[in-house]
């Protein structure tokens, strides 16, 4: 049964009331019409409680923006989600189109630094997020009481004697929750072994991050560089927006719980009089055996990315030389599902937190 404002209500009893669902929820597609971004297809979902979230759908399929009851979840950068047509593909031209989000796709091939491997020349966090997709369908389901807005989608990655891998995504949310998931299947539908890197960039922002916020994780943590080693005593904390800050990044190899899951998140139990707003992630170690923390106190760049990944963001060549690099097997296909929501009160806040230890 779906719950609104602390009311539960049947299938039947919600459709007698309404002449059809997108009263309250559901999702609609429409297309981006100015400058950079003009052309992006785009799958707007409303739950029904106040979550509200974009799929740019020829973006990655990635996650723009979201909001709960008016306050931004993600954080946005000065970019915007330009066309794939724009995609700067050499060194960091990647940075040049990162719109930020939800969720940013980065693979599948390539994530983190650029670098040279095996004489080819990989700009920074790969080609997914300017893929455009294929195959693009949406609607709405009943089962029972529950009702299920979704949205469906493939990114190709492919060149001539080279990798050819398929990304096919679902993105789901239920009416009355404040939460989504992800489901992605990668398959090699080429004949050779291809490396196969993966990383799920969600970025939390105002007025979630704030002097206030605080990270919530169990995990075994390390600094990724001398950087980030002279911030190690408050990687959890989070700061004013500071001039010239420079990025610190802390790579965790999180604690997975009974079933399996690892989840992280981001809270601010002083927003709103203290009533508390957060935003957290859930993975299952198996799959994202490694959780990467983007902390950026910068102004305008303000921002702090939780980041489940298949591996270091240190780049393929890189991973390859330390041994880390995982290969897909032609006609091997890996499984990866996240869940990304709100806490939306201290109290589950504190829910959160007693199971992050």
């Amino acid at each position: 049964m779906a719950t609104f404002f602390g009311t539960s209500y049947t299938r039947d009893e919600l459709l007698q009331r309404v002449g059809d669902i997108s009263q309250f929820a559901g999702v609609r597609v429409g297309e981006l019409g100015d400058g950079f971004e003009r052309g992006v297809r785009t799958a707007d979902f409303r739950t029904g409680s106040g979550f509200e979230f974009t799929v740019l759908v020829d973006r990655g399929m990635d996650i723009g923006w979201a909001t709960y009851r008016g306050a931004s979840i993600a954080w946005r950068s000065p970019t915007t989600a330009i066309a794939p047509a724009f995609y700067e593909p050499e060194g960091l031209g990647w940075l040049r189109g990162f719109h930020g989000g939800l969720a940013n796709t980065c693979g599948l091939t390539q994530t983190g630094a650029p670098n040279v491997d095996q004489e080819e020349e990989l700009g920074l966090h790969g080609r997914a997020s300017y893929t455009p997709a294929t195959h693009f369908a949406y609607g709405g389901d009943w089962e029972g009481d529950e009702y299920e807005m979704w949205m469906s989608g493939q990114l190709r990655e492919a060149v001539v004697f080279g990798e050819y891998l398929v990304l096919r995504r679902r993105i789901s949310a239920r009416l009355g929750e404040s939460r989504l998931f992800i489901e992605d299947t990668v398959t090699n539908e080429g004949y050779q072994t291809t490396p196969h890197m993966l990383l799920y960039h969600v970025n939390f922002g105002f007025p979630v991050v704030t002097e206030d916020a605080e990270l919530l994780v169990a995990s075994e943590m390390h600094p990724r560089d001398e950087v980030a080693a002279a911030g190690v005593d408050e990687y959890a904390r989070f700061q004013t927006p500071t001039p010239s800050y420079e990025e610190q990044v802390f790579y965790h190899t999180p604690k997975a719980d009974a079933d399996g899951y690892a989840q992280a998140a981001l809270v601010n139990r002083g927003f709103n009089n203290r009533q508390g707003l957060g935003g957290y992630v859930r993975f299952r170690v198996d799959e994202l055996p490694r959780l990467a923390q983007w902390k950026m106190m910068g102004q305008t760049f303000y921002v702090c990315g939780l980041e489940p990944c298949t591996n270091w963001p240190e780049g393929r060549a890189t991973e390859r030389e330390e041994g880390r690099l995982q290969f897909l097997e032609p006609g091997e296909t890996r499984h990866y599902k996240l869940e990304v929501g709100v806490l939306t009160s201290r109290e589950e806040i504190d829910a959160f937190a007693a199971l992050s230890h």
